[in-house]
């Protein structure tokens, strides 16, 4: 059975709350078994972050939620019941493998996906014709979709997503290949979905995306869940406050911390159980340290996906 690690409040206060709810999910292909034991919850109206190692069973996780795949076992749900496309819920999904039809005009495209989810010829334009114009490619509206840069087809396929105003919105790797400023956009994009009313489950690789707008985790690894909850609760399960300074000088030992990082001129030190940051600092200062800087925070969540998975974001696959 899978054992997480230990994080604190973490219990929904009712089923109604719940828009995903999987436990004891485990799925095999064959003789690899690709998730073992997997339990977490979705909650309404929060943005969920499902954060791994490539391989580590991201997809195969919304695909068997989906009913894309079947589980080997385990409780998969989506508000209460396994996914039906035919119950009504609201779905909008962005898939890693993107999928339109590139050798159509993008409006003709966008039109076309409306219809299928529900709205008129000219609601699905008007809807269609305004994401556009938000994400600077109106001039393309005419323009066959493969003429567009990957970027450019990419916000197209997050416009298809989202046409449906959707309950709730999985994106996997929105913005993957992005530069800065068009994953600015794509976020801000993804943050109104949410206000309007959309619980979100996003997959990605961006840790400042994860702290920005995620109010829950869970880290994925090896198919079993190595921790789930709140952000600052799984910053404190990896290290609790960090202390950083710039110095010049030589920091000793000390019972009252631990030195993680020793720069030239930059340290990390992790204060001991009780000590507190003004004892730590006269002490530094006692010893003859020159200190400049010196400031307190929690570790961020690219410090601590780098400490669970090292080096295993190399691994190929997209599992």
């Amino acid at each position: 059975m899978c054992k997480y690690r230990e994080v604190p409040l973490d219990v929904a206060s009712s089923e109604e709350d719940l828009v995903v709810h999987i436990e004891h999910f485990a799925m095999s292909f064959a003789a690899r078994t690709v998730i073992e034991d997997l339990s977490f919850d979705i909650r309404r109206g929060e943005t969920f972050g499902f954060l791994g190692s490539n391989g580590s069973g991201k997809t195969t996780t919304i695909r068997a939620l989906l009913g894309i795949y079947r589980a080997t076992s385990g409780t998969l749900l989506v508000e209460g019941k396994p996914f039906d496309p035919a119950s009504g819920i609201r779905l909008g999904y962005l898939p890693e493998e993107r999928g339109l039809y590139k050798k159509e005009p993008v409006i003709d495209v966008m039109v076309y996906f409306g219809r299928l989810k529900g709205l008129n010829h000219d609601d699905a334009k008007k809807w269609s014709m305004a994401f556009l114009e938000r994400v600077e490619l109106e001039a393309q509206a005419q323009i066959r979709l493969d003429k567009l840069s990957s970027g450019q087809q990419q916000k197209v396929q997050l416009g298809v997503t989202i046409m449906n105003n959707p309950t709730l919105l999985i994106l996997d790797e929105p913005t993957k290949g992005f530069d800065p400023i068009n994953r600015r956009l794509l976020m801000d994009i993804i943050e109104d979905q949410r206000r309007a009313g959309a619980t979100v489950m996003m997959v990605t690789h961006q840790m400042d995306e994860v702290e920005r707008l995620c109010d829950r985790v869970v880290l994925l690894k090896d198919g079993r869940a190595e921790a789930y909850g709140t952000i600052s609760a799984i910053q404190d399960l990896y290290g609790g406050t960090t202390i950083k300074i710039r110095y010049s000088g030589d920091i000793p030992d000390s019972d009252l911390y631990t030195i993680a990082i020793r720069e030239r001129n930059h340290a990390e030190l992790k204060a001991a159980s009780g000590a507190s940051d003004a004892q730590v600092l006269k002490y530094l200062v006692d010893a003859g340290v020159a200190v400049s800087e010196f400031s307190t925070g929690r570790p961020s969540l690219d410090e601590i996906f780098l400490k669970v998975y090292g080096n295993e974001s190399n691994k190929a696959g997209s599992a």
